[in-house]
């Protein structure tokens, strides 16, 4: 079969509940963007042996998840997007409890990306004839794993 292009709107994102077994779209998005290469670091290893020609080895991996899209919230409750809203509380821990779960993949792909990650909120709001921005990045701490899609959408929690 030949190879096709995917939809950047079709990625699927969820973030781990408290429970760490339950996870949670988040809804709003109209943009997600990975960044392999953030938080990366590389040292000189260049030499006189280098012939004038730069070298270097990469000493740390990091990666990055930007998440824009528009806050969501229940007009009969002001209830948010539960998605939105435990991103919001992961944003606001510090130390141990600042470290939450993420998850995202293409509906063709047959592993789900998992990262334990860090959260930040970006700038909210708008002018006069916007829609309420929401904004957060995702930092990947430690390596990514790999999890398997099951067949279960109720497990998966789509």
């Amino acid at each position: 079969m030949p190879t096709v292009k995917i939809n950047a709107r079709d990625i699927i994102i969820q973030v781990a509940e408290t429970n760490g077994t339950t996870w949670t779209p988040i809804g709003g998005l109209n943009s997600a963007v990975p960044n392999a290469g953030e938080n990366e670091e590389v040292v000189d290893t260049t030499t006189f042996d280098s012939a004038g020609n730069y070298e270097q080895e990469v000493i740390q991996r990091g990666a990055t998840l930007a998440l824009e899209g528009f806050l969501l919230k229940d007009p009969a409750n002001g209830a948010q997007d539960p998605g939105q809203a435990r991103v919001e509380a992961l944003a606001t821990q510090v130390g141990f409890a600042s470290v939450g779960k993420i998850r995202f993949r293409h509906p063709v792909d047959t592993q789900w990306k998992v990262w334990n990650a860090t959260f930040s909120l970006g700038e909210h709001g708008g002018g006069n004839n916007d829609k309420y921005a929401w904004v957060a990045t995702v930092t990947r701490s430690g390596p990514s794993t790999a999890a398997a899609v099951s067949a279960s959408v109720a497990e998966d929690g789509e």
